[in-house]
């Protein structure tokens, strides 16, 4: 059986997160992590039974090296994935995909150019529940899309923020709430309902001592013709499990956390969950950072083995993982003049190559 050679850049709870899911794995063999806080690599070290690097320039000479799985701070995502890829090494990146469209276009560039995959987590693209929603929607049961809410209303205190250097800084977070801890459920919307038109948001900073937002409310008209209103803060104590109602000509179906609870179509009702039966193992992702459930990052990266082998498409790819930044931009934009902003263009990569 083939062994594929898997490093980590970055030695946070998302790394840990990331190993976690890899060493679940047969086909993975975990070699080697790197970050800036060298305790924790050494303790991920001994934990993996892998090579720790204090330096990045050490962790690119390990060899052997097939995979980089990229969870760094977001403002280095797409630096730290261009030096893989002119290694030849396939890139596998946390979200977002970087924190600002030129850099996410030069890590496009540079994959496609060098032949290596190009994965970003959005783990809720594997979701068995999220998968039959969106059949739904796409053969017609729900009927035509109408409108949609989302929150994610969720809570971090202030030492969250304070005591990281990277969090709430334009530059290595390139937001706040939205760009943090909605933009999973900004690609979700992406994913189930398709292109944005138009989007207008207000932004504010509430509650943290921070750059950035960490409250913000948009309003978006998708291609399709659907409404939509989206949440997103980090000061909304206790904080409050995400959930996202979608409704059609036909019926409406309701997400909390990472279940579909219930799906209501004319003359039928199916219940999906029971919303109170939650398994302890959940994540409880409005109150904390750290992921207990590594299923959905164990799948998202089986799929990135399988699309190495030819054996199936990425469930999201580079482009795709832009497009939920783009979003994002627009809605940062919006706020910052004021008044409603136009949908996405076309990227500078996707112009090159199609001539």
């Amino acid at each position: 059986m083939t062994k594929w050679h898997i490093g980590f850049l970055g030695a946070g709870n998302i790394t840990e997160t990331h190993m976690k899911a890899a060493a679940e794995i047969e086909d993975l063999e975990i070699v080697a992590v790197s970050g800036q806080n060298a305790e924790r690599v050494a303790n991920l070290a001994e934990e993996f039974k892998c090579a720790g690097y204090g330096s990045e320039e050490e962790f690119w000479g390990h060899r052997p090296l097939d995979i980089v799985a990229i969870g760094s701070p977001s403002g280095v995502h797409a630096k730290q994935g261009i030096e893989a890829a002119a290694r030849g090494i396939h890139v596998l990146v946390e979200k977002p995909i970087d924190v600002t469209l030129e850099e996410a276009d030069r890590l496009i560039s540079v994959c496609q150019e060098n032949q290596v995959q190009l994965g970003v987590f959005f783990q809720d693209r594997v979701n068995p529940d999220f998968i039959h929603l969106k059949q739904l929607l796409d053969s017609g049961t729900l009927g035509r899309p109408l409108i949609t809410s989302a929150q994610v209303k969720w809570f971090r205190p202030p030492e969250y923020y304070s005591q990281s250097r990277w969090r709430g800084t334009w530059q290595y977070d390139g937001g706040g709430a939205l760009i943090n801890q909605a933009i999973h459920t900004v690609d979700l919307m992406l994913w189930l309902l398709g292109p944005v038109k138009k989007a207008s948001s207000l932004a504010a900073t509430r509650f943290h001592d921070i750059e950035v937002e960490d409250a913000l409310v948009g309003i978006l008209e998708f291609d399709n013709g659907a409404l939509a209103t989206l949440e997103a803060t980090t000061c909304a104590y206790p904080g409050f499990p995400r959930r996202l109602v979608i409704s059609g000509s036909r019926g409406s179906a309701v997400i909390e956390d990472n279940r579909v609870i219930s799906v209501d179509l004319e003359g039928d009702r199916q219940q999906a969950h029971n919303a109170q039966e939650r398994a302890d193992t959940d994540n409880r992702s409005e109150t904390s950072p750290v992921v207990s459930d590594v299923s959905g990052h164990r799948k998202i990266m089986e799929n990135f083995l399988n699309a190495i082998r030819n054996r199936e498409s990425l469930a999201c790819d580079g482009a795709e993982g832009r497009r939920s930044l783009e979003l994002v931009q627009i809605l940062y934009q919006s706020a910052r003049i004021g008044r409603e902003t136009k949908g996405p263009s076309v990227p500078q990569w996707e112009k090159t190559a199609g001539g």
